[in-house]
């Protein structure tokens, strides 16, 4: 996602950036050691007061390299004024530092070593932006890595913004199509085009990744009626801003490579803790339950084995993260020989289930084997559970925003499901639930629905 990638490529910028201080000082204290001992005799210095004095420059740098924008990837693309900046912000640094030093009164600083790091800081920093922009240009010229691009209308104002996104030097991009809204004259640009009525049959399994409204802003007062018009989609929308110069950019309106845009239906997904905390704990967590829950998989197995004709695993293909179609796995708890159609729900006491499936489908023992799921990366533990695809075209018609339970991964457990509305239970209700998660993730609220799950989830009156 758009978003996510311009976070996680600002993160190691900003991490390698943090980092220049520590090879600043390894530099300097190695050249500084060549041209005081060229012979290289032991040196004796107090390894502890420079260890606090790379700790203060580092916090320093920190702040005034944030400050200068070294580490912002869209100033490394900036015409003129970068290596001012560079040195502008170095010497602020060991300004700082020097004055740090008269207030560490129990070591006398080598004054060459100061010197030596600050110029190898500012080289540091100067190597550090043309080895990233060579890197994102070189990603860019591959085209790996392209973010799948759905155009929200089709007009002249559209296929420029498509082509301004095409030649974005932060993150290649790849326009999939254009949707034509009423009233629009096609630009001759604009393939292929679709109609608002194919998003559904565009919204799911079609490898998108960004929608991008591109109406001029005499238009904007449309946007609520096509919010309306755009449920169906499973991805964030974003819609570009051509206000000129002097806008300033907050936390909802970003900057993409030169182009303003404001998040309409922005998602928890596109966040770095989301991304990397959630992720670590969804493979830590389903990794552990199933080391611990082996023997009690093992004992389900041979027991499904044993009981009834058929395969031990059953698998069926689910909606998740930006509509995308992934096969999720179940321990199976029905006979084979009856035709089960995607779009058949189990019903009470279901004349297909086995003896063994009645109970795993009661106490949701049936489930263990989507933290197989989890570990590749289709599910995480905590999330809105996916649906059939079958269902998924119906209620999207039917319930507003039904889609928008797309913008995060599917889940083993959910909010909705902690809260009884599991099974044949309200659809209307249950995405409400949804949403509010939604609007409310943390890994704090994970763990208290993961733990809201294990006393009072796990059996359901109606899970059958």
């Amino acid at each position: 996602m758009l978003r996510l990638r311009l976070h996680l490529v600002k993160l190691v910028l900003q991490l390698i950036v943090v980092s220049l201080p520590a090879f600043a000082f390894l530099i300097a204290g190695y050249l500084r050691h060549l041209a005081v001992n060229p012979f290289h005799r032991p040196m004796v210095f107090d390894l502890r007061a420079y260890v606090v004095l790379l700790i203060f420059t580092t916090v320093a740098w920190a702040f005034v390299s944030n400050h200068f924008g070294i580490a912002n990837p869209q100033r490394i693309f900036a015409y003129g004024g970068k290596t001012k900046k560079m040195i502008v912000a170095c010497l602020v640094t060991y300004v700082l530092t020097v004055c740090a030093t008269f207030f560490y009164r129990e070591t006398q600083f080598s004054r060459t070593f100061v010197v030596l790091s600050c110029i190898a800081l500012l080289f540091l920093t100067a190597a550090c932006q043309v080895v990233f922009r060579f890197v994102l240009e070189g990603l860019h010229r591959r085209g790996k890595h392209c973010l799948h691009v759905l155009m929200i209308g089709a007009d002249e104002f559209a296929t420029a913004t498509a082509n301004r996104l095409l030649c974005g030097q932060i993150m290649p991009c790849q326009i999939s199509g254009y949707v034509a809204l009423p009233g629009q004259t096609i630009s001759p640009a604009a393939r292929p085009v679709h109609a608002l009525s194919d998003l559904p049959a565009l919204a799911i399994g079609n490898g998108l990744d960004e929608a991008i409204l591109a109406i001029p802003n005499p238009l904007f007062a449309q946007i609520p009626s096509l919010l309306k018009q755009l449920d169906p989609l499973c991805i964030p929308i974003r819609a570009v801003l051509d206000w000129g110069e002097g806008v300033k950019i907050s936390d909802q309106l970003f900057d993409f490579g030169g182009i303003p845009m404001l998040d309409l239906k922005p998602t928890a997904a596109e966040s770095v803790s989301y991304f990397l905390a959630k992720r670590i704990f969804d493979l830590a967590f389903s990794g552990l339950v199933l080391l611990l829950a082996f023997p009690v998989m093992a004992v389900i197995a041979i027991a499904i084995k044993l009981t009834s004709a058929g395969p031990i695993f059953f698998s069926q293909e689910r909606v998740g993260l930006k509509g995308q179609i992934f096969k999720m796995y179940k321990f199976r708890t029905m006979r084979t020989g009856i035709k089960a159609a995607d779009a058949t729900r189990a019903v009470p006491d279901d004349p297909r289930r086995t003896k063994v499936g009645a109970f795993l489908r009661r106490t949701s023992l049936d489930e263990l084997p989507q933290f197989y799921n989890v570990l590749r990366g289709d599910m995480s533990v905590v999330g809105p559970r996916p649906e059939m695809l079958f269902f998924v075209r119906k209620f999207s018609t039917e319930l507003a925003r039904y889609n928008t339970r797309h913008y995060v991964k599917a889940g083993i457990t959910g909010w909705a499901q902690v809260n009884g509305l599991r099974g044949d239970t309200s659809i209307t209700e249950r995405v409400q639930y949804d949403l509010y998660y939604l609007r409310h993730w943390s890994i704090a609220f994970d763990l208290q629905i993961i733990l809201l799950t294990v006393f009072r989830g796990l059996v359901s009156k109606n899970a059958y």
